[in-house]
């Protein structure tokens, strides 16, 4: 009998409790599996074109099986009426020691997406070195948080009742507001704890300052997995660090369970500055221990060669619309604090307010 996939760590993304999520969103969903390979795929996009999205995924045991899953996605593309698949293979499946990852997916056929979806990189801790190597490996500071940080009245917390929820989407909603950055909707969040916290697949954290929440982390928890996926804190109570001595304790739960890695979700890679969107918070997540972790990244097969071109063009089109608009609305943004200062100097000058003489007014 054929053998399953039998991979070294299982996605949350690749799991039949994700799978459930989707469908219950309204997703239609795809999973195969075969000799070993298996993957779990959605279908997705609208007008612009359909595609199949395969997040961290197809698993794999080798090139030859990566090749059979590719083939496997493929066929349900056209059977779905999709331009093209977006994968997130974990690694290149190279044949040889000599082929880079991007190489041997450019070989197969495969573009890197205009966007990269999930993470590239990460950093993982593994769960099965003993406590007290796992404490070692942190930052001092994190430990002796995790130690003493009662001492202060904070608690953490451990919830698997989505109303707990809320908590997080109102940390969530004043740091987007203070940092002024995309997050994911809050009827999305709900609808995740709703599917996966009855199914011992998610659950929250909670610290507590005299029993009222001060920060709140959603984790996902797979086969052997744990990812730490939002997090938020209430600045209020910032200096008191209270979202370090949460992480810690969500992996020391996460050994307890019997998982064998945890996943702190999204770093930026070595050689990156500020302008990378993982860069603020790689500092912090490395502080935990563990080793980084680097992925080939997201890429497109297509599997309509018309289709795909014109999705490209649809969506290159819309970048520099976006990219035109938002230049012109930070034009306009400047024209208008220009104009507030050229109305406070009129107001300080009175009637001898005029543009001087042999200088080019700015606004």
């Amino acid at each position: 009998m054929p053998h399953r996939y039998s991979g070294a760590v299982a996605n949350i993304l690749q799991s039949p409790e994700w799978a459930q999520f989707q469908q219950s969103i309204g997703h239609r969903v795809i999973q195969a599996e075969g000799p070993g390979w298996r993957y779990l795929a959605t279908v997705e996009g609208g007008r612009t074109g359909r595609y199949l999205y395969c997040p961290y995924g197809p698993e794999a045991d080798s090139p030859e099986a990566f090749d059979r899953a590719l083939a496997d996605l493929t066929a349900q593309a056209r059977a779905n009426r999709c331009w093209f698949v977006r994968v997130e293979p974990i690694n290149g499946h190279t044949v040889d020691g000599q082929e880079t990852a991007e190489a041997s997916l450019r070989r197969r056929g495969m573009k890197r997406a205009p966007r990269q979806v999930q993470p590239g990189h990460t950093q993982l801790i593994d769960l099965r070195k003993d406590t007290k190597d796992l404490l070692k490996d942190m930052k001092s500071t994190n430990r002796n948080l995790y130690r003493n940080i009662h001492k202060k009245g904070v608690s953490i917390e451990h919830s698997q009742d989505p109303a707990d929820v809320e908590h997080l989407l109102r940390f969530l909603d004043d740091t987007a507001k203070r940092r002024n950055f995309n997050r994911q909707q809050d009827d999305y969040l709900r609808a995740v704890v709703a599917s996966l916290m009855p199914v011992d697949a998610a659950s929250l954290y909670l610290a507590k300052l005299d029993g009222e929440p001060i920060a709140a982390s959603l984790v996902y928890d797979s086969a052997d997995t744990r990812t730490y996926a939002h997090a938020a804190m209430d600045q209020e109570h910032r200096k008191l660090s209270a979202g370090i001595p949460l992480v810690v304790t969500m992996v020391m739960d996460a050994k307890e369970k019997g998982l064998t890695w945890f996943d702190l979700f999204g770093t930026a890679p070595e050689d990156a500055g500020p302008e990378h969107e993982w860069y603020g918070f790689t500092s912090f997540k490395k502080s935990f221990g563990g080793e980084p972790v680097s992925y080939p990244g997201t890429w497109d097969l297509p599997v309509s060669r018309a289709g795909y071109t014109a999705y490209s063009g649809v969506r290159a089109a819309r970048e520099g619309l976006g990219s035109l608009t938002g230049a012109l609305r930070e034009r306009a943004g400047s024209l208008r604090e220009r104009s507030g200062g050229l109305r406070q100097r009129v107001a300080g000058l009175g009637s001898r307010a005029t543009t001087p003489r042999g200088k080019k007014d700015d606004a």
